[in-house]
């Protein structure tokens, strides 16, 4: 019989029969697995299975309503996740396999890991249990030792059993209040029709609010005035600086109700006046002078969590927290070189300090100069000792911190190669020595003013002299490193040479960097950034260190906020979000500390302290209020601070407010009812800016935008217009997909005005902007060339992509754009990437797509010998830019041409007589249509008939979807 070993990642199955090898035998490879005479390895690839209610209870998203709502299922259906299902299915046979009798679960050492597995054993069992003794490989290193270590210490399946109601809990906790949540949000937000998407989660949302509060301040701020008196003072020694400040200043105490003034600090003048007289009075005068001067030791920091680092590679690098959490993924996956990174530790475990000095060994021998040194001084040195601050198994959860292991990695890429660099220094600098400073403070007194300066040098550099150049990031904020003051003698009187009042402003708090909302999350709302008071909180925080990356990637992607350099900025669909939640009294979805509790609830469940049923009671009834609160809200709007817009309403010029759902005529003193202009804050679900309604109002036209959802739920991209409406007499939103063609109107064409973005590919015309389109100047008519000679022509918006002026202009010069990332397929709606490239040999603008990362597969012989003749034929990778799907580059077989038909006496009165095909004669029809300005005035879809078109349509006006149809009924 054989044992079945399930892990989480191919790479892993891969890491497991290579440890097994040299001790369990040879493994053959097949397809999805290894096998050997007692072991058969596979893998998942992540989720293979997701829970969902049972079909009784699944609402599809067409019939979202309060109706069907809440949804709180006795238990949980699974499903395959679709892309995976091969997978799923190479697994489940293998654990159906008559000749397995043990499964022994190697997923990723962790909450996650715990679920995917289970999952997939359910699957597997179907109605009944699976029925097979299930063991637990608990890995925290990859290294072929470690795996040998943890096959002879398999976990049971009743130890791991909190940690598999923990998982399942968090899971369907998730479920219900996402589900719930954004069902309730959705079905209050899309009440006046139309379908408004607004998600909401147990973690993501109360991570919005920390972003929103941020931004609410810094909106509400204002800034206020203050002075400092800076001075230069000479001394027999040289000059230095001082700075005024009030010995006698405390931080005032809070006042019932309000937090105290963080502005208000000893050494701010808040009156020029007040500074001015401060200056005047010790300018030019002498002045005593008393110090203090001692030594001061500044340690390092921690151990390196998941979080720690994201933040440290943020604030370094610029990493976003998905790219570090992917770049330490590869370290730990396939270079081996770092452990386990999805870590909540900053300690080791007592019994790892041989490890540790092995790895100085290894780093020591190394061929990397810029650490090897470093670790040799630490061996010769005798540094690495047992300390609880570094080893303390009361701090080691599920994983320990993240530490380099005991392979050498080569061949990394630059941004591995730093994140690698990050975590060795940290690894060594917490061994080595505190740093030793030499601090100085220094009062100087005139005039009975007091000014303050401050010295600080570096004596020994201890664990900084790993950072070289670096030390002086490393240092605390705000203090000055390595500023020395001149002596000054006892008792010797200085002069007072400069002094100036200095204006200055407070400033805003800053936005959250992801660094920053990291430490938020982590601290469950409060920035903390004393360490081991962050690390007291850290069970109570917002997610865990291997979701936080993913849960600001999802918020940046349903545009509730913006990246912008390294600043996260709230939508208005945020604020929105939050408006709603607060005006119905819905905390539970707002408050951080309240989903920190949570959080520390499911650790308490991992360690058996609280049962699973508790739990999903209380979630259930969270449920169940939300969905309540949302479905008996019966006021018109939601109270909330609403902007007020400078551009007047186009009607009756009246002031334009903001309210829940609308933006407003208010009449011409701001509270009346108004003319009755007003529009939708959310058009297609997707939520205005207030500077993008301004700018709509000024223009009566923005875009083209991207971001609308159609009523199934499909992203799309358009300009949006306000237009008069005759029957209304009043403005009215609407949207313009740029189908009504204003380049082929017939009209002349005036171009003086405009800016050239380059030469004409085609004939070496003048391209412009006109209408949706790029053009070149002779593909219209115009006063020089009333007939038109080329027909260049490129649009700017391409399956959803918007084609700026930049990417034109750059094509143009170049022949090809940049990669663009926003193009969607009509025919899968999934995005892709793609170039925009001249093709000259179809003389058109096609696509041209990146090369893959991945070479094609050697193919065999025989497949060779066949390709060869092809292959010399073997087109460019290219496909029509068409505002279609984008078809496949295979060359075809020529069509032939479609017979002619003779075409009746009253078709043949408008094009002639000779027998012709159906799409010519739409083309010949469409010709004259154009030639005579036939089309329609207010609707250019529709077609009027003259003398001698009414005999053909049957009808005075027809529109242009009706054409092939009346011309086959006219065709012999």
């Amino acid at each position: 019989m054989k044992t079945l070993v399930i892990a989480e990642k191919p790479s892993v199955a891969q890491d497991i029969v290579r440890a097994l090898t040299p001790v369990a035998g040879k493994f053959e490879k097949h397809d999805e697995y290894f096998e050997s005479d007692s072991y058969v390895v596979s893998s998942a690839v992540g989720h293979l299975v997701e829970i969902q209610a049972p079909e009784q209870y699944d609402v599809k998203r067409g019939k979202w309503s309060f109706a069907h709502l809440p949804v709180i299922p006795p238990h949980f259906d699974l499903k395959p996740v679709d892309k995976t299902k091969t997978r799923l299915n190479a697994v489940v046979k293998l654990a159906k396999r008559k000749d397995v009798d043990k499964i022994v679960n190697a997923c990723d050492a962790g909450r996650e890991g715990e679920l995917i597995f289970r999952l997939i054993e359910q699957y597997a069992g179907g109605s009944k249990p699976l029925g097979k003794p299930v063991s637990r490989l608990w890995l925290q290193s990859m290294t072929p030792q470690a795996i040998r270590d943890g096959f002879n210490a398999l976990r049971t399946d009743k130890q791991m059993q909190p940690l598999a109601d923990a998982a399942r809990s968090r899971s369907e906790a998730d479920w219900l209040v996402g589900i719930n949540g954004t069902r309730a949000m959705t079905a209050f937000n899309s009440r006046d029709g139309g379908f408004f998407l607004t998600t909401v989660g147990r973690v993501q949302t109360p991570t919005l609010a920390v972003v929103v509060e941020r931004e609410e301040k810094i909106r509400k701020f204002v800034s206020r005035d203050y002075w400092e008196v800076h001075a230069t003072f000479g001394a027999q020694a040289g000059e230095y600086a001082g700075k005024w400040f009030d010995p006698k200043w405390k931080k005032p105490a809070a006042v019932e109700g309000t937090e105290p003034d963080a502005e208000q600090k000893a050494d701010r003048v808040w009156s020029a006046r007040e500074a001015q007289a401060i200056a005047d009075a010790v300018r030019g005068q002498s002045a005593t002078v008393s110090e203090e001067s001692k030594p001061t030791t500044q340690a390092s920091p921690a151990l390196f969590d998941l979080t720690s680092l994201q933040r440290e590679a943020n604030g370094k690098f610029g990493f976003s927290a998905k790219t570090t959490l992917s770049l330490a993924q590869s370290l730990y996956e396939r270079h081996k070189a770092l452990t386990y990174p999805r870590t909540d530790s900053r300690h080791l475990p007592e019994d790892y300090l041989p490890v540790v000095k092995d790895t100085f060994g290894m780093l020591a021998d190394s061929g990397m100069k810029h650490l090897a040194p470093h670790a040799l001084t630490a061996l010769n040195n005798n540094y690495i000792k047992p300390s609880k601050r570094i080893f303390d198994n009361a701090k080691v959860s599920d994983h320990f911190a993240i530490i380099p292991t005991l392979q050498a990695p080569s061949g990394l890429s630059d941004a591995e190669q730093k994140l690698y660099d990050l975590v060795v220094r940290r690894f060594m600098a917490v061994f080595f020595p505190s740093a030793e400073y030499q601090v100085t403070t220094r009062i100087t007194t005139a005039a009975n003013h007091a000014f303050k300066s401050e010295g600080k040098v570096l004596v020994k550099p201890g664990w900084l002299a790993i950072y070289g150049k670096e030390a002086q990031d490393e240092t605390k904020e705000g203090e000055d490193s390595g500023k020395t003051l001149v002596a000054v003698q006892p008792g010797e009187r200085v002069q007072t040479e400069q002094v100036e009042p200095k204006g200055l402003k407070t400033r805003p708090p800053a936005r959250y960097s992801e660094a920053t909302l990291l430490g938020a999350m982590e601290g469950a709302g409060k920035l903390v950034e004393d360490d081991e008071l962050r690390e007291a909180m850290q069970e109570k925080g917002l997610g865990t260190p291997a979701t936080r990356s993913s849960i600001i990637e999802g918020l940046i992607a349903e545009k509730y906020m913006l990246r912008e350099g390294r600043e996260l900025i709230p939508t208005a669909k945020a604020f929105q979000l939050m408006t709603l939640l607060r005006g119905l009294g819905v905390e539970e979805l707002s408050k951080p500390e309240l989903t920190g509790e949570w959080e520390y609830k499911l650790a308490e469940m991992e360690h058996g302290r609280l049962s699973r049923d508790e739990f999903m009671r209380e979630i259930a009834e969270m449920t169940e209020h939300i969905v309540k609160k949302a479905k008996e809200y019966d006021r018109d709007t939601v109270p909330g601070d609403y902007a007020t817009l400078t551009t007047p309403c186009p009607n009756c010029g009246g002031v334009v407010k903001e309210n829940y759902r609308r933006y407003a005529c208010t009449g011409q003193d701001g509270n009346s009812e108004g003319c009755g202009f007003s529009f939708g804050k959310t058009p297609a679900g997707r939520t205005f800016e207030v500077a993008e309604v301004e700018q709509f109002l000024r223009d009566k036209r923005i875009g083209p935008l991207d971001g609308f959802r159609s009523k199934a739920g499909w992203p799309f991209t358009a300009e949006i217009a306000l237009k008069y409406n005759e029957d209304e007499k009043n403005w009215k939103l609407e949207f313009d997909f740029g189908n009504e063609d204003e380049s082929e109107t017939g009209e002349l064409v005036d171009f003086s005005a405009k800016e050239s973005l380059g030469t004409c590919p085609k004939c070496g015309g003048a391209v412009y902007e006109h209408g949706k389109n790029y053009v070149c100047e002779k593909s219209v008519p115009t006063l020089a060339q009333a007939t038109p000679s080329c027909d260049f022509k490129s649009g700017q918006i391409i399956l959803q992509q918007p084609i700026e002026r930049e990417q034109m202009t750059k094509l143009l010069a170049t022949g090809k754009t940049d990669l663009l990332d926003k193009f969607v397929s009509m025919r899968t709606r999934r995005p892709f990437k793609a170039m925009l490239a001249w093709d000259a040999e179809a003389g058109k603008v096609n696509f041209e797509f990146a090369p893959s990362k991945f070479p094609p597969r050697k193919p065999s012989a025989k497949t060779s010998a066949k390709a060869a003749p092809a292959a010399k034929k073997a087109p460019a990778k290219k496909a029509a830019a068409k505002k279609a799907p984008a078809k496949s580059a295979a060359p075809k077989a020529p069509r032939k041409p479609a017979a002619g038909k003779a075409p009746s006496a009253a078709l043949a009165a408008v094009i002639g007589n000779e027998p012709v095909a159906r799409t010519e004669v739409v083309k010949k029809l469409w010709d004259y249509i154009k030639a005579n300005g036939l089309q329609d005035a207010t609707n250019k879809r529709a077609i009027n008939a003259d003398a001698k078109l009414l005999p053909v349509f049957g009808k005075p006006q027809v529109t242009m979807f009706e054409l092939a149809g009346i011309v086959g009924k006219h065709l012999g």
